[in-house]
């Protein structure tokens, strides 16, 4: 983490454990947090209040103990949070994720510039009383693509922004390595920090223990980890969706049962709560709450040591693919609310093309693809994240791959532990864990090198980043990138997700639906995102 001075880059241990990219990946839906209903701070309300002045409650089905600097986090809770408190120079709408003027005045008219000017809206202030100013913007961007500083937000920007400039107190100017019309989407993910604030020195460890001072429609008045944060509406904001709700209560409430029970029944001390079991969903609209499901990237992968034979012979990784039966997982464990994987993408991804090839469930040819590779009697530790759908999954993993003769043994554990491991470079065969890159949005080529790409964390979890395939891949990927014409850019990315579908190297094997509640007699405007968290800057009080 770097202060007003330069400092080391943050050691990626660090990094992986305050971003929350233990969590963004392995998964956001963790156990990291386990709480039951918290201690009396949950209860706060800020005064409570009647009609149009009582506190929103939510319930939020993850931790809120990891980093809340807005530029390093994956954490669910702090990004949802993060969304109302801070604003990017553009923003996306949640659902379609097109983007919409926010800090900015306006969306840049052409977007296949290399250099796009953006002016500050008139009267934006800091939930200090301080205005925003373009030194806000650089500040932030400078530590974005900073070479010595580790941020996540680098991987979502060092490729195709060269640099930002100041133009005048009110104006900056982005300049662009090449014309990339899809950065307009991920200035939302480069949250503008007050510099007079996180300049200082030792401010931005501040930023990570919960500390957020913003230019958004809500403020944050308590934050209190593994328990709850809170709320108020922003008196001198003046941007484009203002908040309706005086106050806000956010839960972090991970165990299922008294998440559940937080917004349900006659006790009900909540009115929105995302990561519902599928278990409960008739339960709830029984008691008159509206439950949807929000379908997207959110995915049950495999990730192979192909460092440890003979997960090194792509024929093994692909026959252990096929083997699961995966419309009875669907079935059995996620009730029917999630697909097969015909791609890394999900269906309802715009660049989402059928791979070549899909892993169908087809045991036979999965015996014979072990069988050309030389393999018998094969002996597999699955370890696995302990996230609640994920364990569920996992029975019908192992009836699987006993049945085509894979002797299989389940370690599912905490995810800190499991990726403890996997930092500390100890031998491991496959990992089960989930994944959900849509919190940082729908564009494929970022999804893509969130998991593959020469130095990713999860190519030095495989040990696979070095070979020839893979170099190859990354070239793919890098001329995808910079491709202007969109077309085009679409088929070559399609194509070098055949390769990736090709070498099962870390591979989904389910998407699945992520269910939200809410009772629709006291809220208007809710949707369900398909990605944890909530986003009510559209929402108000029925």
């Amino acid at each position: 983490m770097r202060d007003a001075t330069p400092a080391p880059a943050l050691h990626r241990r660090s990094f992986l454990k305050y971003s929350g990219a233990l969590g963004a990946a392995a998964t956001i839906t963790s156990t990291l947090s386990a709480c039951s209903s918290g201690p009396e701070s949950t209860n706060e309300s800020g005064g409570g209040g009647e009609g149009a002045d009582r506190t929103l409650t939510a319930v939020i089905g993850y931790g809120n103990d990891q980093s809340w600097d807005p530029l390093m986090t994956a954490s669910a809770f702090a990004m949802a949070g993060n969304h109302h408190i801070y604003e990017g120079l553009l923003d996306t709408d949640p659902i379609s994720r097109e983007p919409y003027a926010a800090l900015a005045t306006a969306i840049p008219a052409d977007l296949r510039a290399t250099t796009w000017r953006f002016t500050l809206r008139e009267g934006a202030k800091w939930h200090d009383g301080q205005p925003v100013t373009a030194d806000d913007v650089v500040f932030t961007y400078e530590r974005v693509l900073d070479p010595r500083t580790t941020t996540l937000a680098k991987n979502f920007f060092a490729s195709w922004l060269k640099e930002v400039k100041k133009v005048d107190d009110t104006s900056v100017e982005l300049i662009l390595r090449f014309p990339f019309p899809d950065g307009a989407q991920r200035l939302t993910l480069a949250k503008i920090m007050p510099k007079h604030v996180f300049g200082k020195a030792g401010a931005l460890d501040e930023a990570t223990t919960g500390k957020a001072v913003g230019s958004g429609p809500y403020r944050q008045t308590a934050h209190h980890p593994k328990s709850n944060t809170t709320f108020a509406a922003f008196a001198d904001y003046n941007g484009p969706r203002k908040a309706a709700f005086k106050k806000m209560n956010w839960l972090t409430i991970v165990d299922a049962a008294p998440r559940v029970a937080k917004i349900s029944g006659s006790s009900a001390g909540a009115q929105i709560s995302d990561n519902i079991p599928y278990a409960n969903i008739a339960q709830l609209e029984k008691g008159g709450l509206k439950v949807e499901g929000g379908a997207g990237m959110n995915h049950l992968f495999l990730l192979f040591n192909t460092a440890h034979k003979p997960f090194d012979d792509v024929r093994v990784r692909q026959a252990l693919h096929y083997a699961i039966d995966k419309e009875e997982m669907i079935r059995a464990a996620l009730r029917g609310h999630g697909k097969a994987a015909s791609s890394f993408l999900d269906e309802g991804n715009p660049t989402y093309r059928r791979a070549k090839p899909v892993y169908d469930h087809d045991p036979d040819k999965a015996k014979a693809l072990l069988k050309a590779a030389g393999v018998s009697g094969l002996k597999v530790t699955l370890m696995a994240v302990n996230v609640s759908w994920i364990v569920d999954c996992l029975p019908t993993v192992k009836a699987s791959w006993d049945a085509i003769g894979v002797e299989t043994t389940l370690e599912p554990q905490e995810t800190a532990a499991l990726f403890t491991k996997l930092d500390q470079k100890k031998d491991f065969q496959v990992v089960a864990a989930a994944s959900n890159p849509n919190q940082f949005g729908l564009d494929a080529d970022l999804i893509m090198h969130y998991n593959y790409g020469p130095g990713n964390t999860w190519m030095r979890y495989a040990r696979w980043e070095n070979t020839s395939v893979a170099k190859d891949l990354f070239k793919q990927m890098d001329q995808a990138t910079r491709e202007p014409d969109a077309e085009k850019k679409k088929t070559m990315t399609q194509d070098y997700i055949d390769v990736v579908a090709e070498n099962a190297v870390i591979y989904p094997v389910v998407h699945n639906e992520l269910m939200t509640a809410w009772d629709s007699g006291e809220l208007t405007g809710i949707r369900a995102q398909p990605y944890p968290g909530i986003n009510v800057l559209q929402a108000k009080w029925a």
